[in-house]
C-alpha cells in the first residue's frame, strides 16, 4: 500500500477519481438523467460532494497517524483544493440555475436567508486556504502562521454542517445531517484528544 501511494501515477489517478462526481453530474445533465428537478439535483449534489471531500480532508491526518502511513499526507492538499472546487461549483450552480446570475438578486438572497449566508461565508473562508496551498505560501507565511491559518478548516466544517442542517430543516429531513455531523464530530474529537494527550518525553542519558 505504501509503495502504491508513492507511485508517480498515484496522484494523477487520485485527481481523476476526484473529478468523477462532476463528470457524472455533467453526464446526467446532458442526458436528462437528474430527475424531475435537474437544477436542484446539480446544486445539492455539488454541496454534498463538498461535504464529502471536507470529511476526507479532515480524515487524512488521523488515518496517517493511526495507520502509520505518512504517505497519505501527499493527498491532503489535493483533497483540500477539491473542497474549494466543489464548493465553487455549488455556489455557481445556485447563482446560475436558481438566480440567473443576477448579482443584485444573489446579494439580496444571501442577506435574506441565513442558511445561504452561512454557506457563502464558508466559501469565502475557503479562499485563503486555497490561495495558500502552495509551498511558496508556507515559506512566505512561516510554518506556524500557515498552520494557524489552515485551522480555519475546523470553523468551515462547523459552518458547512450548519448550512446543511438549515437547508434540510425546510423538509424536516435530518438523516444525512446526523451522519455528516457524527463523522465531523469524531474527526474533531480525535484532533482534540491528540492535542491534549501528553507526548512521551525522551529519557535523558
Amino acid at each position: 500500500m505504501r509503495a502504491l501511494l508513492l507511485h508517480p501515477a498515484a496522484k494523477p489517478f487520485a485527481f481523476v477519481l476526484c473529478l468523477l462526481p462532476l463528470a457524472w453530474l455533467v453526464y446526467g445533465a446532458a442526458t436528462d438523467n437528474l430527475g424531475a428537478n435537474p437544477a436542484e439535483a446539480l446544486i445539492r449534489s455539488c454541496g454534498d460532494w463538498t461535504l464529502r471531500f471536507l470529511c476526507l480532508t479532515l480524515a487524512v491526518t488521523p488515518l496517517r497517524i493511526r495507520t502509520r502511513t505518512p504517505q497519505l499526507a501527499r493527498f491532503r492538499r489535493m483533497l483540500g483544493l477539491f473542497v474549494f472546487f466543489y464548493a465553487s461549483c455549488h455556489l455557481l450552480a445556485y447563482a446560475w440555475l436558481d438566480m440567473g446570475l443576477d448579482a443584485e438578486d444573489i446579494a439580496r438572497d444571501i442577506l435574506k436567508r441565513p442558511f445561504i449566508l452561512v454557506g457563502f461565508s464558508c466559501w469565502l473562508l475557503l479562499w485563503p486556504l486555497a490561495l495558500t496551498s502552495v509551498n511558496r505560501a508556507v515559506r512566505w507565511l512561516g510554518g506556524r502562521q500557515w498552520q494557524a491559518l489552515h485551522r480555519l478548516v475546523y470553523l468551515i466544517a462547523g459552518l458547512a454542517l450548519l448550512h446543511f442542517f438549515w437547508m434540510r430543516a425546510g423538509k424536516n429531513n435530518f438523516a444525512e445531517v446526523w451522519v455528516y455531523g457524527a463523522i465531523i464530530g469524531a474527526l474533531l474529537l480525535e484532533r482534540l484528544l491528540r492535542y491534549f494527550t501528553p507526548r512521551p518525553r525522551l529519557s535523558a542519558r
